[in-house]
């Protein structure tokens, strides 16, 4: 039992280790860019020594590769969640959507230095993580999939609906929107910026067949 206990402990420090080198990673990338940011400066952002970060990960790469993971596993866990609590509570395939776009919202709210790192390595093509990027994002696109066919096999959704791209288009509309608002329009409120997202879903997703 004691030797139970002390595994549990022994993970559980290096989860939370791993979780401030992510948090100091994605900070300084985000401010100054992968290649200017070193190991070094990751190790003093996060309060600990520069043999915890390779202890943890192969390479600064590797490092960066898993803190995508980790991000995006995140964003697809409230975007699942968000899904079922609304089918839970008796909602239809639209107000699932539109649970998704504001857990998408609060998830961007709560981690714009990750949004803005993973909107920009979108658009790179010469990175090791490439291959992980591209899984990791069917992953969160995947799950509005879901809900859509769905919705479309029910009738409540619009079988003209192109899924693939209809789900990849609402999520790169809350990732884009979110950071506009950030950015540009930081005034607004959520609740403002989803009510709006809200109405542009109600009005070109839902329909009947």
């Amino acid at each position: 039992m004691e030797s139970s206990k002390a595994v549990d402990s022994g993970s559980s420090r290096r989860q939370l280790t791993r979780q401030k080198l992510y948090e100091a990673a994605v900070t300084l990338i985000a401010e100054q860019g992968f290649s200017a940011t070193t190991v070094d400066e990751i190790a003093e952002r996060a309060g600990v020594a520069k043999g915890t970060v390779y202890y943890n990960f192969a390479s600064k790469s590797v490092l960066f590769e898993e803190l995508l993971r980790h991000g995006v596993g995140l964003l697809t866990a409230s975007l699942r969640e968000a899904a079922e609590k609304t089918a839970q509570d008796g909602g239809g395939k639209v107000d699932a959507l539109d649970a998704m776009i504001r857990a998408g919202l609060v998830f961007i709210d709560r981690y714009p230095a990750f949004a803005q790192l993973y909107v920009a390595e979108l658009w790179r093509t010469n990175r090791a993580w490439q291959s992980t990027l591209l899984v990791v994002r069917q992953e969160a696109v995947a799950v509005v999939e879901g809900v859509l066919r769905d919705g479309v096999a029910n009738g409540e959704l619009s079988d003209e609906i192109d899924i693939p791209l209809t789900a990849a288009a609402l999520v790169g509309m809350v990732l884009v929107a979110a950071l506009d608002w950030q950015a540009f329009q930081p005034e607004r409120s959520l609740d403002d910026v989803h009510a709006a997202l809200s109405r542009l879903l109600q009005g070109r997703v839902s329909g009947n067949r």
